[in-house]
């Protein structure tokens, strides 16, 4: 019995040695590109290709309708009207805690903002599923 312990024991030790990341540069420098391309993200912003976008005061039908109908078939079935959450927070004000560029930037481009942004990772953390791509066009 004895024997049976220090042997679970070394190999518990023996394992967690191997999968270190003592020694490994290419986890290191994975590492260091993470911590640099998270401390140069803008929470204001986003990270995308959107630095400034312009609403309209006079709505678009033709586009809002459009819109619509993609937001029905790509985000409606995660997402409500509502500040109640389905799968994906609700959407209830969100364009008073997030500047129209953020919002760009995240449709078009969510996976390196989940990677970067701290209150996404905050709410994946609560929803548990990830935004995916939803391969969002920018017009």
């Amino acid at each position: 019995m004895k024997n049976t312990i220090y042997c679970f024991g070394l190999a518990s030790i023996m394992l967690l040695i191997a999968c270190g990341d003592a020694g490994r540069p290419e986890v290191s420098e994975a590492k260091k590109k993470l911590k640099k391309s998270t401390e140069e993200y803008d929470p204001k912003r986003g990270e995308g290709k959107f630095d400034h976008v312009e609403l309209d005061e006079k709505l678009n039908v033709e586009m809002a309708t459009a819109g619509g109908r993609i937001s029905g078939v790509k985000c409606l079935s995660c997402h409500k009207l509502t500040d109640e959450r389905l799968v994906g927070p609700g959407w209830k004000g969100v364009t008073e805690r997030r500047k129209p560029a953020w919002l760009m930037n995240f449709f078009t481009n969510p996976d390196p903002m989940i990677d970067k942004d701290p209150e996404l990772q905050a709410q994946l953390e609560l929803c548990l599923v990830r935004m995916p791509n939803q391969d969002i066009a920018d017009e």
